[in-house]
C-alpha cells in the first residue's frame, strides 16, 4: 500500500490575527489601524522636523530707523563768578570809626562803606592850610622888597642922569641892580612855594574825603572783613575790606574745556548746566569767550571758556560749582541708527538663507552657528558704511553715507532710506532642543 505524501499549505504573510478574518482586506479594521498608526508616526516627524528647523534659523534683533534730532555736546566743569566784581579797600593808613554796610547789602555808586577816623586828617589840612597862607605872605613880602629894590635902582639912575654920570659910582648902580634881582628871585621862589602848599593843601583834603570809603559801583556786598575799631595799614598791597559784585542778575560761568574738545567749541554756542543746589534744574547760557591761553593742572591742558548766564531770580550765587552740557553741533530731522546697527554683519547661513532646507537637508546634524560677527566700523563724519534691514525674515545689504554720532546713535543718509524700516542690530542663533 502507497503512502501518499500531503503537501503543506503556503505560509501566508499575513499575521494571524487577520489571517483568522474571512472578509475582504480592505474591509479588516485592524489594517486601517496600522495605517493611522503610520500616519500619526509621520506626522510627528515632520512636525517634529519643522520645529527643529524653526530653532536652528537665525533670530534678528531690529531696532526701527527713526528721524530726529542729534547733537554733539561737550562737557566742562567750573565755577559761576560776578560778570564784575570790585576789592574794595583804603589807600589811607587809619583806625576804623564806623561800618556803613554788611554782607548782602545792596549799595549804590558813591555810597560810604567805611569812616575812618579823620581827625588826623583833619589836622593835615590845618596845617597845609596854614602854610599855603605863610607862602602867600612870603609872595606880598618878596613883592614889597622887589619894589623897593626897583625905586632904588631908579633913583640912582635919575641922580646919574642929572649929574652926567658924574655920580653915584658904577659901583653903587651895579649893586642897587642886584639888590633887585635878588628881589624879584626871591618873589619867584615865594610864588613857587605858594604852588606847592597848594598841592599840599589839595592832597590832605582829598585824604580827608577818603577817610569816608564809597563803593565805585551799584552792587552787592559778597564779603566784608573789616569791624569797628580795626587798624588799617596802607602799603603797596592794599588790604581789602569788601567784595562788592556788580548786578547778580546777569553771572558768568567759567568752565575748563578739555584740549580735545577746544576744536568745537566757538562763542555763541548754547549751553545748559547744572548746580547741586537744584540738581533737577537746567539753565541756559550762551558762550562769549574761548581763551586762547591754556591751563594745565595734573599734565591734563585746558582752555577757559566764559559762559554768560541770567539770574533773574538769583537762586544762582557765586562761587557755586557748574557742570555744563556745551551743544557744539546740532542736526534737525534726521535719520538716525543705533551704532551697534554699524557694527553689525550677518553670519554666512543667514545671509544664504535657511527657508530652502529640504527634509533630508534638516534631518543632517549641523554644528550650531557663530551667532553675530562683529566688524570694526569707521563711524567718523562723511564715512561710507553699511547695514542690514530686514526684508520679508531676511537680511538685505543697504549702502548709507554717515553723518554726525554722539557714540550711541548715528546720523545715516543714503537712496532707499524710509523712517520705520527694521534696521538689524543683532543676530541670535537657533540651537535645537
Amino acid at each position: 500500500m502507497t503512502d501518499a505524501t500531503t503537501t503543506p499549505p503556503e505560509a501566508s504573510a499575513l499575521p494571524d490575527w487577520l489571517q483568522g478574518d474571512p472578509r475582504p482586506l480592505w474591509k479588516r479594521p485592524g489594517l486601517w489601524l496600522v495605517v493611522g498608526l503610520l500616519v500619526l508616526a509621520l506626522g510627528g516627524g515632520v512636525v517634529w522636523m519643522r520645529q527643529r528647523a524653526a530653532q536652528q534659523a537665525p533670530r534678528y534683533i531690529t531696532e526701527p530707523l527713526v528721524r530726529g534730532d542729534l547733537a554733539l555736546t561737550v562737557s566742562a566743569d567750573g565755577t559761576l563768578e560776578p560778570t564784575r566784581s570790585v576789592n574794595i579797600g583804603s589807600e589811607l593808613s587809619g583806625t576804623v570809626a564806623r561800618v556803613l554796610v554788611d554782607v548782602n547789602d545792596r549799595v549804590r555808586k558813591g555810597q560810604v562803606m567805611v569812616e575812618l577816623d579823620s581827625s588826623k586828617f583833619q589836622d593835615q589840612v590845618r596845617l597845609s592850610q596854614g602854610a599855603l597862607d605863610s607862602a602867600r605872605a612870603s609872595v606880598q613880602q618878596a613883592q614889597a622888597t622887589a619894589k623897593e629894590a626897583r625905586v632904588a635902582l631908579q633913583r640912582l639912575q635919575e641922580v646919574g642922569r642929572l649929574s652926567g654920570g658924574k655920580v653915584p659910582a658904577a659901583t653903587d648902580l651895579d649893586a642897587a641892580q642886584a639888590a633887585l634881582d635878588r628881589a624879584v628871585a626871591a618873589e619867584a621862589a615865594a610864588r613857587a612855594t605858594v604852588v606847592q602848599a597848594e598841592a599840599t593843601l589839595r592832597t590832605n583834603r582829598t585824604n580827608l574825603t577818603k577817610a569816608a570809603i564809597r563803593s565805585p559801583i551799584d552792587g552787592v556786598v559778597l564779603t566784608r572783613s573789616v569791624e569797628p575799631g580795626n587798624a588799617v595799614a596802607a602799603s603797596l598791597q592794599a588790604v581789602t575790606l569788601f567784595t562788592v559784585a556788580e548786578d547778580l542778575s546777569h553771572m558768568k560761568l567759567s568752565v575748563n574745556v578739555d584740549e580735545a574738545d577746544v576744536g568745537q567749541i566757538q562763542v555763541g554756542q548754547k549751553a545748559q548746566f547744572t548746580v547741586s543746589a537744584w540738581p533737577n534744574r537746567k539753565y541756559p547760557a550762551v558762550i562769549t569767550r574761548v581763551a586762547y591761553g591754556s591751563t594745565i593742572t595734573d599734565n591734563v591742558v585746558t582752555y577757559t571758556t566764559d559762559l554768560e548766564v541770567a539770574n533773574p531770580d538769583l537762586t544762582l550765587r557765586p562761587g557755586m560749582t557748574a557742570t555744563a552740557t556745551i551743544a557744539a553741533t546740532e542736526h534737525k530731522n534726521v535719520l538716525l541708527v543705533p551704532r551697534s546697527a554699524l557694527n553689525f554683519s550677518p553670519t554666512a547661513a543667514a545671509k544664504s538663507g535657511s527657508g530652502s532646507k529640504s527634509v533630508v537637508s534638516m534631518l543632517i546634524p549641523r554644528p550650531p552657528s557663530s551667532g553675530t560677527r562683529s566688524a570694526k566700523t569707521d563711524t567718523r563724519n562723511g564715512g561710507t558704511r553699511q547695514i542690514w534691514v530686514l526684508v520679508d525674515g531676511q537680511p538685505k545689504a543697504v549702502d548709507v553715507q554717515l553723518g554726525l554720532s554722539n557714540g550711541r546713535l548715528t546720523e545715516v543718509s543714503g537712496p532707499g532710506l524710509q523712517p520705520g524700516m527694521a534696521v538689524i542690530t543683532e543676530q541670535q542663533s537657533g540651537t535645537a532642543p
